[in-house]
């Protein structure tokens, strides 16, 4: 999987008569992982590559101060699995949302497309005057139409709000897996060892959305998956900072500063609260670990 900036890129231009899937795909859920799908079956059914073009961050994030769900390396860590030849992966900054829509296109006729696989409502260019119509005129549209949970269609909006809710398991559906936080761990304050629940502080981007609270999670290292506990929310010293996530990790037993971990989030034990007394803590993470355990040996 070739990853590149721009459609002008040779590796992508090289990609001729590529199909040609496109979006955001923030936290590539249900509805995004039906386009991509469908974008490696035509490319596979023609023999031709298939070429991702996305952008980052989200145009929500860039002007309406929105979170997202997924990080541009966790969106590619997501999309590799649709095995795509080509990942264009578009800085969208106030320049580019200036571009003409014509240009954009100029650009993606250049790779003499297939086909495009692409939501229906999907815009782009200065003022979002381009459309589906002005792709259609390029190549074939491809439209697998919505997808739908409890009735719904899946929108990384409603992953959002799900999460602001805590809500992570229910989340998890409208994804098609556990919510994923991949971090680089810094140095804590060390206060867990002392109490015998060491944790990995994570180093995040402000606008990455997390979920508040306490809750049962499995976490990659370069060492294995292990089952854990991870605590998010403010830290009471600087409660005006973004919120903190450390994760205990259970049956761990290493050094992971300055390391990459993914932190996949299954369910919400508990909100955040305070302890009258250390013992008061100690006891209620104890209590925790069993509860993260248990839901973690669930089917």
């Amino acid at each position: 999987m070739r990853v590149v900036e721009a459609l002008t890129d040779p590796a992508a231009r090289a990609a001729v008569g590529a199909v040609v899937g496109i979006g955001n795909f923030d936290g590539v859920h249900l509805g995004h992982r039906a386009l991509l799908e469908r974008m490696r079956a035509l490319a596979d059914a023609h023999g031709r590559p298939a070429v991702v073009v996305t952008f980052f961050p989200p145009a929500k994030v860039l002007f309406g101060g929105a979170s997202y769900l997924s990080s541009r390396e966790e969106k590619l860590a997501l999309l590799e699995a649709f095995a795509p030849d080509v990942v264009v992966v578009v800085p969208f900054d106030h320049a580019f949302a200036g571009t003409d829509a014509s240009e954009f296109v100029a650009q993606l006729a250049a790779l003499e497309p297939t086909a495009f696989v692409v939501g229906r409502d999907f815009r782009f260019g200065e003022g979002r005057r381009g459309s589906v119509a002005d792709l259609a005129a390029v190549a074939p549209i491809e439209d697998v139409g919505v997808v739908t949970v409890d009735g719904e269609r899946v929108a990384s909006t409603w992953v959002r709000e799900l999460l602001v809710s805590g809500d992570v398991e229910r989340a998890a559906r409208l994804l098609g897996a556990p919510y994923p936080v991949t971090g680089r761990v810094a140095m804590g304050d060390q206060r867990g060892r002392t109490i015998g629940f060491p944790t990995a502080n994570l180093s995040l981007d402000p606008a990455k959305a997390l979920p508040l609270g306490v809750f049962a999670v499995t976490v990659a290292t370069d060492a294995g998956t292990f089952g854990g506990m991870a605590n998010v929310g403010p830290r009471p010293s600087f409660p005006d900072d973004p919120p903190s996530l450390e994760v205990h990790l259970f049956g761990f037993d290493g050094d992971l500063y300055d390391r990459t971990i993914t932190v996949r989030f299954h369910r919400k034990l508990r909100d955040q609260r305070r302890f009258a007394s250390l013992d008061e803590l100690k006891a209620q993470l104890a209590a925790d670990e069993r509860a993260a355990r248990a839901a973690l040996a669930e089917p």
